[in-house]
């Protein structure tokens, strides 16, 4: 993409700021160019952000019918995967998922409960409710 051709429509998710994209300029050599995007890069997050609160809904909805823990809301709620909570809390994804299980979940320690907690932003007492 040459400089020119960088997007400065504006993008009402970027919330005012820009964005470093890389382009060609007169010489032919890559440089960071300030965006401020464009029409494509706003579908796309606002489409991602949609299915993220989708998942979250629907994590919800099996909590509160007692098939999930609330672990799972709250990791799809502040917009995680179990790859992503397993890198930042350090717990294996196969225990991840096996905490999903409220009955697994309701024994875990609490010094389990913190990292995740941590992790996720809220208290460890947030993390066994739903909102």
């Amino acid at each position: 993409m040459d400089v020119d051709a960088v997007p400065q429509e504006g993008n009402r998710t970027l919330g005012g700021h820009r964005k470093a994209l890389y382009a060609r300029d007169a010489d032919g050599r890559m440089v960071l160019v300030p965006s401020r995007g464009g029409e494509v890069d706003e579908t796309v997050t606002v489409q991602a952000i949609a299915r993220m609160n989708a998942l979250a809904d629907d994590a919800r909805a099996r909590a509160l019918a007692g098939i999930t823990a609330p672990l799972e809301y709250w990791m799809c709620a502040k917009r995680m995967d179990v790859p992503l909570l397993s890198q930042v809390t350090g717990i294996w994804q196969w225990r991840i998922r096996r905490h999903f299980r409220p009955e697994k979940f309701a024994r875990l320690p609490q010094h389990i409960l913190e990292r995740y907690a941590d992790a996720l932003g809220i208290s460890a007492g947030q993390l066994r409710q739903l909102p």
